[in-house]
């Protein structure tokens, strides 16, 4: 009979590329300039990995060493590694097969999860599940992307949001069933997959996208559509997550959003009325950084004390496929 548990947030790291792309260096090759792209988006610089091999395998040990030094536990340790992205090097082995290998987590059980920016949230809300479950003692969950590989500069839509990033968090199983994740959710509705996808062949791309002159394997998006369903799914998740928690606003002490455009946290803020200090927006540093998004947030929050012991914090993301995906955590 499996006893019950509670799951500890014990570490948290995060890595980003050294090179900064500026929205100034972007208007040297493109239609457009600082103010445009600050204006609609809130960015005005991005992370790459320009001329890095491997950049999701490299900033993903980053990240999750960094989390398991906090920890003050060994790769050893860990029973299972799961990362979440859409970038990775190759389809197989997973790229955590070679993270875990890379970190000495060797023979701990690794998978890659895919839900494009949903990624990390996704993979809390697993391997919170797992060790409850019984299934493992210590679990690192990773979200990364290197979004910069798979974007056609040539494209304004797209290149001008995206830059890449890792989050990762080392989570524990502790005696206390109070701590750990007491609400969650993950959804998706493929019916709109072609609002924000990345075909590999022709015959893949839809009858309403076949004029796009974006190459293919690098990134497609309608941004009209997938802003308008962000806007909404942003701010339903939020609400149901304090309606089904019967928590306020006043009794977590973060809301830790996926960074996809700072319009979009802006209109959050003000439409449910929350606090500034209690939804950090960074994407003006990094860009949108997919799958390394909430986990790097999580990151530079809980390593500035604003993660603080008793009091919850609450995670949101929404990205391709189309999915969204909240947590509600207690520490």
């Amino acid at each position: 009979m499996i006893q019950p548990c509670g799951v500890r947030l014990a570490g948290t790291g995060s890595a980003v590329p050294d090179t900064r792309l500026t929205n100034h260096d972007l208007a040297r090759i493109l239609d457009t300039s600082d103010e445009w792209i600050t204006q609609r988006t809130g960015i005005r610089e991005r992370r790459i990995s320009a001329g890095t091999r491997d950049p999701v395998f490299n900033l993903s040990c980053r990240a999750g060493q960094h989390a398991l030094d906090m920890a003050g536990v060994k790769a050893s340790d860990i029973d299972l590694v799961i990362l979440g992205t859409v970038s990775g090097e190759m389809l197989c082995p997973s790229t955590s097969c070679r993270v875990a290998a890379a970190l000495g987590a060797t023979p701990a059980g690794a998978f890659d999860l895919t839900a494009a920016c949903c990624g990390f949230v996704y993979s809390m809300n697993v391997a919170d599940s797992i060790i409850r479950a019984g299934r493992a003692k210590r679990v690192l969950a990773i979200g990364c992307d290197a979004i910069s590989s798979v974007v056609d500069y040539t494209d304004r839509t797209v290149s001008i949001l995206f830059g890449d990033a890792a989050g990762a968090v080392v989570l524990e199983r502790c005696d206390d069933p109070a701590k750990g994740c007491r609400y969650q959710t993950m959804s998706a509705d493929g019916a709109d997959w072609h609002h924000l996808y990345m075909p590999y062949r022709p015959d893949i791309v839809p009858e309403c996208d076949r004029t796009n002159p974006i190459r293919l394997g690098n990134l497609r998006m309608n941004g009209r559509e997938v802003y308008k369903f962000a806007v909404n799914r942003f701010r339903e998740v939020i609400e149901d997550a304090f309606r089904k928690t019967g928590l306020t606003v006043d009794d977590v002490s973060q809301i830790i959003c996926h960074q996809s455009n700072a319009r979009i946290i802006e209109s959050a803020i003000e439409k449910l009325n929350l606090p500034r200090e209690k939804v950090l927006i960074n994407i003006d540093r990094y860009g949108n950084t997919s799958a390394g998004s909430v986990g790097l947030c999580l990151d530079e929050l809980n390593r500035a004390g604003k993660i603080p012991d008793g009091k919850p914090f609450v995670m949101v993301a929404f990205g391709g496929g189309l999915t969204w995906a909240s947590c509600v955590w207690d520490t």
